[in-house]
């Protein structure tokens, strides 16, 4: 760590904020049963939870990759009122309780929904399903690749792509060969986050698609009836919550200082 400048006694906060968060996970660490930890975590029901949390967190992240990848090119290479307006739109599932985005989302595609009911009629059924644990996934995480992304494009500015449109480069050609791997860093930290957003997500989940074992109960629902049923499962099972994201988290600072050496 090298040496700040800065007030000395803004350590004292400081290290007051770490503890907020460093307490609570070291006391859940202390207090697992580490006896039977391998038994706990590896029970039919929490096995077919976490196989499905990976398989929608997955299957989640393409979406946000799809969707999010143009949503932040448009917010970065865009300005006005009509892009301020986009931005808070996209962004709006960040400030948002989970559990709301699971109802707008039930209003949406739910049997009597806005667009659900039309769907039901074409005989697709889509909340209650594991269609809505991806749906409602990519709902929250995609904010977290578009917010990455953006900054990263505006970070990069436009003179290379300029300079390859001046060549006779086509759009699209400089949209792939050019703007993507300028903002590789900020796209790769966006998709991790993006992944584990999805792997935590619990609140428009549970309200959007319930917690059906094996077809809607992820990891976090997995938990919370545990909690109920059998405490010591629900801290080793969020342990496990707790060791990925801190993997994730690692993997997100590490990667984009890699990408940058790699790139220069």
């Amino acid at each position: 760590m090298t040496r700040a400048n800065f007030p000395r006694w803004l350590l004292v906060p400081a290290v007051l904020g770490a503890l907020l968060v460093a307490v609570p996970i070291g006391a859940m660490a202390l207090t697992v049963d580490w006896a039977n930890f391998g038994a706990l975590i590896t029970s039919e029901a929490s096995r077919a939870a976490l196989w499905l949390s990976l398989r929608t967190a997955a299957a989640s992240t393409v979406f946000c990759l799809l969707l999010g990848i143009p949503l932040a090119l448009v917010l970065a290479r865009t300005s006005g009122t009509a892009a301020t307006l986009l931005r808070s739109l996209v962004l709006l599932p960040l400030v948002l309780p989970p559990v709301v985005g699971g109802i707008a989302l039930l209003q949406a595609f739910g049997r009597r929904g806005i667009l659900g009911h039309t769907l039901d009629v074409l005989g697709l059924e889509i909340a209650f399903s594991t269609t809505a644990v991806v749906i409602a996934q990519t709902f929250v995480a995609m904010p977290f690749l578009v917010l990455s992304l953006e900054g990263a494009l505006r970070a990069a500015g436009t003179r290379y792509e300029d300079v390859a449109a001046t060549l006779g480069a086509g759009p699209t050609t400089v949209f792939t060969r050019v703007t993507l791997p300028l903002a590789l860093p900020g796209l790769v930290s966006g998709t991790i986050l993006a992944f584990a957003r999805c792997l935590g997500e619990f609140g428009a989940t549970i309200t959007f698609a319930g917690s059906l074992q094996g077809t809607t109960r992820t990891l976090p629902l997995e938990i919370y009836l545990q909690r109920e049923g059998d405490p010591r499962a629900a801290v080793a099972l969020s342990l496990v919550l707790v060791a990925v994201a801190v993997l994730v988290i690692g993997f997100t600072r590490a990667r984009p200082g890699s990408l940058s050496a790699g790139t220069s």
